[in-house]
């Protein structure tokens, strides 16, 4: 080992003559922290200065500000941080904590403690890591990584309590707790009650947390209830969802997503319960929508009545939705009551018109099919069509044609059947037949654009035709742009017999 320290010291003494004079204190530091490190820690400070040009010379700078050249901490960090980049975490690990041992001062200290519980993490050392973390939290509350230790206990305390680590599953009860409001200050002259011990406050719990904010400690708590058995977490979480202020709307909403992954007795009734009372509108959504995951006769019981009664369009997105999703007769029969309820706003019959359309199921095909002659505005009865066109089926097929065909419907409502028949693959033959048939223009005009939309030859040769013998110029003309864009040589001969007759 002697040996060891006597080489590197030559090399150290070999390479000052020819370093650029701004970097020779930095060889100094390099120097100061060979004493007192084993083999490995003294290569990897030496390391630091591997390969260091001109400019790496004249910025000698960390991640984040300029350093003092005297700084004795300099050499130790680059070097820590090296070997963290190389993906070497227990030398980085190291060479860190040598660093706030060495340093317990120095600006850098509190986040070597950091960056060296990183490391630790990423190699899987967790209870050292955590240990480094508490200690950053009780020597260093100034460190600028005070934020991100913080939330890296919180995954680790996560992770150290499905493994089974009682302090870490403590730590992560108390974490994902709300924070408790304020108390209003007492009068000196008041005598106090003795009172029970506050749970501590969460490190980071000053603002409101957003749900998808990992690096929130309450959060990352929260996250970690996901692993623990539902008889430990639900209390928690029913704590959380009681909460009534805004700030906690985040945490809230996060509550609601862990409750519906841990299936028990309770989960539909705590679903239940903020589906219907929750003051926040985008958390009652959410419970909604994971009701559609219970799917019992209460849960479709409820959201009937949250359909029927809710006044928010957004949650009665949600209900249709949900029920939609649940694989009962009952279910079903709701959203087709629904969508016949002439009193509902259109914009929600709209929405279950086309969930029943999604389901495909024969009695959701015979009752849009029946719905569709009763229907007035021509939103609904455009979604209806479109459902229709989306189940597929020989009999929709027919109905699609039939509605193309009948001259008493809207032609707007004609020709949004007659382009669905074309996309869902209508008989080519009766559609090419349709053309001579239809008196009004722009049916042959919509008939000209499905004719170029498929790409058998018949459709082809009814273009050809059309652009050839139409005596209707501006409807040869639509022809004659679809042969242009079909690429196919047939066209492009006819478009020359045109050019050149």
């Amino acid at each position: 080992m002697q040996a060891m320290y006597l080489m590197v010291a030559a090399v150290v003494g070999m390479q000052q003559p020819v370093v650029p004079r701004t970097v020779a204190p930095a060889l100094a530091h390099a120097q100061a922290a060979l004493q007192g490190l084993d083999a490995l820690a003294a290569l990897d400070a030496l390391d630091a200065l591997d390969g260091l040009d001109a400019l790496d010379a004249l910025d000698f700078r960390d991640t984040g500000a300029l350093q003092d050249e005297q700084d004795p901490t300099d050499s130790l960090w680059r070097a820590a941080r090296r070997a963290f980049n190389r993906g070497d975490y227990a030398g980085a690990a190291k060479l860190y904590e040598d660093l706030t041992r060495r340093y317990p001062d120095a600006t850098r200290a509190g986040d070597a403690l950091y960056w060296a519980a990183f490391a630790l993490y990423k190699n899987d050392n967790l209870v050292r890591a955590r240990d480094l973390l508490v200690t950053q939290q009780q020597r260093y509350p100034k460190a600028a990584t005070l934020r991100d230790g913080d939330a890296l206990l919180a995954r680790i305390q996560s992770a150290l309590a499905t493994q089974g680590d009682e302090d870490a599953h403590r730590w992560v009860i108390i974490h994902a707790q709300p924070p408790q409001p304020p108390q209003p200050p007492q009068s000196p002259q008041t005598p106090q009650t003795p009172q029970t011990p506050q749970t501590p406050r969460p490190a980071g719990a000053h603002s409101c947390p957003d749900e998808d904010d990992e690096d929130d400690v309450r959060v990352a708590a929260l996250n970690g209830l996901l692993q623990m058995d539902a008889t430990n977490a639900l209390p928690i979480l029913k704590k959380v969802l009681a909460k009534r202020d805004g700030c906690s709307a985040g945490l809230r909403r996060k509550a609601v997503f862990i409750v519906s992954q841990k299936r028990s007795a309770e989960t539909e009734d705590i679903l239940l319960d903020v589906a219907r009372n929750d003051p926040e509108s985008e958390v009652r959504q959410q419970a909604v929508f994971w009701l559609s995951q219970v799917g019992s006769d209460r849960a479709v019981t409820a959201l009937d009545s949250i359909l029927r009664s809710a006044r928010d369009p957004e949650l009665q997105d949600k209900a249709i939705f949900a029920l939609s999703q649940i694989d009962q007769p009952r279910a079903g029969q709701i959203l087709r009551d629904y969508a016949a309820n002439e009193r509902a706003p259109d914009e929600a019959r709209e929405k279950a018109i086309f969930w029943l359309g999604q389901q495909g199921s024969p009695e959701n095909a015979a009752f849009l099919r029946g719905m569709y002659a009763k229907l007035t505005g021509e939103d609904l009865k455009e979604k209806v069509i479109f459902s229709l066109s989306q189940m597929g089926g020989a009999d929709n097929g027919r109905w699609l044609m039939d509605i193309a065909l009948n001259e008493r419907e809207p032609v707007e409502m004609r020709k949004k059947a007659l382009f669905w028949v074309g996309q869902t693959g209508g008989n080519l033959d009766q559609l090419a037949g349709l053309y001579d048939r239809m008196q009004n223009r722009e049916m042959k005009e919509q008939l000209i654009f499905v004719y170029s939309q498929r790409h058998e030859a018949a459709a082809l040769d009814q273009l050809i035709r059309i652009a050839k013998t139409e005596p209707d110029k501006e409807l040869r003309k639509k022809a004659i742009f679809w042969l242009g864009q079909s690429h196919d040589p047939r066209a492009a001969q006819v478009l020359l017999e045109i050019i050149n007759p």
